[in-house]
């Protein structure tokens, strides 16, 4: 079984015939603008708060996934992108290799803040860590997550797969951020 957040791998392994079906989309995962604790940074989801500091040139270092290699920061993009905040902070953004590093670089106070996934602010490790604002979900593409089982795969990795369709699973996402097709 393969889970991935965003359908780009998971459909390349469907082309290439390695998998039992197109699979599905279990999840869409939300973006949040996310300040921690002592930044200067007030956190809205329209960014004016972020537009404001980088006006003011305080700006600072500012945390998104890596775009050309995290679908969640594809999304962080196209936000930024339609903010019009994108050129005035890509010199001083934080590149993590993924979301969970994004959300460790805004974290550390090295960084006014960050787009981060929300399942990450509600998860306790960044709980009660600063402050953060939902993303509306028409600033970006959606954020597809698309599971696939593979031809190869045994009797659990199925049973797994079918329980991640069911409502059980489903209500344990919506707790944890994620929106369910």
């Amino acid at each position: 079984m393969f889970l991935a957040a965003d359908e780009e791998f998971p459909n390349q392994l469907t082309a290439a015939g390695l998998t039992r079906d197109a699979g599905v989309v279990y999840a869409l995962g939300r973006l949040v603008i996310f300040a921690p604790e002592g930044s200067p940074l007030t956190v809205d989801a329209q960014l004016e708060g972020l537009g404001r500091l980088v006006k003011a040139g305080r700006g600072g270092r500012f945390a998104i996934a890596n775009p050309e290699v995290a679908p969640y920061g594809r999304a962080a993009e196209a936000v930024l992108r339609k903010h019009r905040l994108w050129d005035a902070l890509r010199p001083n953004l934080v590149l993590g290799d993924s979301i969970t590093q994004a959300a460790q670089f805004a974290t550390t106070g090295n960084a006014v803040g960050g787009l981060i996934a929300y399942s990450l602010v509600l998860g306790a490790e960044l709980a009660g860590r600063g402050t953060y604002a939902v993303i509306p979900e028409a600033d970006h593409p959606p954020l597809r997550q698309r599971m696939v089982l593979l031809k190869q795969a045994g009797p659990v990795a199925a049973r797994f797969y079918a329980y991640l369709r069911s409502e059980a699973a489903r209500a344990i996402l919506r707790k944890h951020g994620f929106t369910v097709p």
